[in-house]
């Protein structure tokens, strides 16, 4: 069917069904008009299913991002109360993901929702997880940044902890998981902030390239090679997109990646990996 013919065809129908052969009429008049200014435009940017897949793109980015800083609220708010500092953490985050306007507001409105006493944990990550239809690889870097989030001032509070265990369980992942996951995102807030006190990239240290790829000195190449290809198969940028990933959290997903080569290439040069 002529893209260029929805706007007469469906006024003719509603048209007819309302007031018969004279609304029939006017709903094609008024159809050949919208065809005139808008059809093009439409099919231009892909028709009616390209209008659709980006509706449901931006339902999607939303659940996304509402579960994420309306978590981050809730963690903050673990401790007793949400400081100033904690604040400009989730501020300092939004920056690194490039959140501006509408989208930055959205994930202000969700950190202040997460704050409250009555906040539904289960619920947010259960419809997170329904979204990323259970995606092991998303649900991690999902996991991922909620533990850069809560490590962003350098230590984790207990009662956070328990959080992101109970976030990690209903996602499928156990505490030991987590354990190792809070160890090696330990690793590369260390390695970072060492970084900006020096105002320039430093060296990665070998204790915290061996924390990064969560192995350990005494492993051989082959132990090392395999924990390193997995972590970087599980942070591919094309493979999260794919998924359903929104670009501003794939920009995290890379920086943990250039971690994670970092830590490799450190590893490789001490124990001189080919």
């Amino acid at each position: 069917m002529n893209k260029s013919n929805w706007g007469k065809i469906l006024g003719l129908i509603f048209g007819s069904m309302m007031f018969h052969v004279p609304g029939a009429i006017i709903g094609f008049i008024i159809g050949y008009y919208f065809d005139k200014g808008y059809a093009q435009a439409l099919s231009d940017n892909g028709g009616f299913a390209s209008l659709m897949r980006r509706k449901a793109s931006l339902k999607n980015r939303a659940i996304f991002f509402h579960s994420l800083f309306s978590l981050m609220g809730h963690i903050a708010k673990s401790s007793g109360r949400v400081t100033e500092n904690d604040i400009a953490l989730a501020s300092a985050l939004m920056d690194r993901m490039g959140l501006t306007g509408d989208l930055r507001k959205e994930a202000q409105a969700a950190y202040r929702e997460g704050k409250q006493g009555n906040f539904p944990v289960e619920e947010v990550v259960r419809e997170f997880k329904g979204y990323c239809y259970a995606r092991r690889d998303f649900m991690l870097i999902y996991l991922e940044i909620q533990i850069q989030a809560a490590l962003a001032n350098g230590q984790l509070h207990p009662k956070a902890r328990e959080i992101l265990y109970s976030i990690g369980a209903t996602l499928g992942f156990n505490k030991l998981m987590i354990d190792s996951i809070i160890k090696q995102n330990e690793a590369s807030t260390h390695y970072h902030e060492k970084s900006r006190q020096k105002a320039q990239p430093a060296g990665m240290s070998l204790a915290y390239a061996y924390q990064i790829l969560g192995v350990s000195q005494s492993d051989d190449a082959k132990a090392i090679k395999k924990a390193y290809k997995k972590l970087m198969a599980q942070h591919h940028p094309d493979k999260l997109s794919a998924q359903g990933l929104p670009e501003q959290a794939l920009k995290l997903a890379k920086e943990k990646a250039q971690d994670i080569q970092a830590a490799y290439e450190a590893i490789k040069q001490e124990k001189g990996i080919k």
